[in-house]
């Protein structure tokens, strides 16, 4: 190759390895292919084992009506489909090496297809070969370029490692993000709010329920890419325990840390942080921490019975502790259950005694211990 030869090859590799990564460029790189090789069209596609069916990759050149005669007649025609098997790995095959021209041009695939397309030969490459199928880079050479010739054949042959690793770049990255596609749509039919952020604080996912909590605004909201908490005391929970998980993932083995914190409406939330392990040469802006978002309240992934038999609390008292997490001040449980507030207030001191808490506050945090971390989304409602 000449030296502009090199710098053309050159850069045609890279967007071949661009392609990998983005399909949409992919078309334009076989355009790049088919040009820099000497063709006029070109077409990847793979035969299966049986030699049953094709499967056309990608394509340059050829419209949908020859696409689909070859696929439907002309491929058992096609003299070099197979014929690579003949031949050493990697090496292009034109008709020249299987046949005379001029039997080739007698043939009914040149007559009906090769030459009503302005081509006069072609070349193929194998590009990968595994039990199940052979993939190959098929160029169609246009009549006023000639048969096919070594230049053509040398380009081909360099070209092909390069297009067959890219292949399996793609199929990796593709996998790659079905995978995380997957894993998203999971946490979005998650009725506990799901937070990823990276170790300075910043979002880097947010699940539907958490994305639903920004846009309510009523606990947390988003200023640029970092939560805020709306109100003092939840601002004030929601740095210290980020500040502790941020902490606990450098030097701890993924403590976790539960803070309880009201609305500006007066809902009871649990904000769990569970630090990631991180190793230090990793990136910033990777997920360093996972925030859980759950509203505390006995719904029924609670287990009332559960929290009784844990605690050897009476039916009285398991009441008094749901109304508790529900409504919160003993004026508002007294009117709630029918009861005096003297009597909640007994109630009160016995969970108190029984539980080892000190506050209202710890009960509902060990109330929604009993609960399902991760309930199903049944609604845009019941975002949280």
């Amino acid at each position: 190759m000449t030296i502009l030869q090199a710098n053309r090859f050159s850069s045609l590799v890279g967007e071949i390895y661009d392609a990998a990564a983005n399909p949409a460029l992919r078309s334009a790189a076989l355009e790049q292919v088919s040009n820099f090789v000497g063709g006029c069209a070109a077409t990847i596609l793979s035969r299966d084992a049986a030699r049953l069916s094709i499967e056309i990759h990608e394509h340059f050149g050829t419209d949908t009506r020859f696409r689909q005669l070859y696929r439907d007649r002309y491929v058992e025609l096609d003299p070099l489909l197979d014929r690579h098997l003949d031949f050493a790995a990697g090496q292009t095959v034109g008709v020249a090496d299987v046949m005379p021209q001029s039997d080739f041009e007698a043939t009914s695939f040149y007559r009906e297809w090769v030459e009503p397309q302005g081509a006069i030969d072609l070349a193929t490459v194998t590009l990968e070969k595994t039990v199940a199928r052979t993939t190959i880079l098929q160029v169609l050479r246009h009549r006023s370029r000639g048969t096919v010739d070594d230049a053509m054949r040398e380009r081909m042959r360099l070209l092909a490692p390069h297009i067959q690793r890219s292949r399996v770049m793609g199929r990796q990255i593709r996998a790659r993000s079905h995978t995380v596609d997957d894993l998203a749509d999971v946490l979005d039919g998650l009725s506990t709010a799901i937070c990823l952020l990276d170790a300075e604080g910043r979002v880097v996912h947010a699940n539907a329920s958490c994305r639903q909590l920004f846009v309510d605004a009523n606990l947390l909201a988003m200023v640029g890419d970092r939560i805020v908490g709306r109100n003092t005391q939840a601002d004030k929970i929601f740095r210290g325990l980020f500040e502790f998980s941020a902490d606990a993932g450098t030097h701890s083995n993924g403590r976790r840390q539960v803070e309880l914190v009201t609305s500006s409406d007066g809902h009871h939330y649990l904000l769990h942080a569970v630090p990631l392990r991180r190793e230090r040469h990793l990136p910033r802006d990777g997920a360093a921490t996972v925030l859980f978002v759950q509203r505390a309240t006995m719904v029924s992934s609670l287990v009332p019975d559960a929290i009784a038999v844990a605690f050897r609390l009476t039916p009285s008292e398991l009441r008094v502790l749901m109304a508790i997490v529900e409504i919160g001040g003993v004026p508002d449980i007294a009117a709630k259950l029918g009861i005096a507030e003297t009597t909640v207030k007994t109630h009160l001191s016995r969970l108190f005694e029984k539980t080892g808490a000190g506050r209202q506050a710890d009960l509902v945090k060990i109330a929604a211990g009993f609960a399902a971390p991760f309930g199903r989304q049944t609604g845009a409602g019941d975002a949280v």
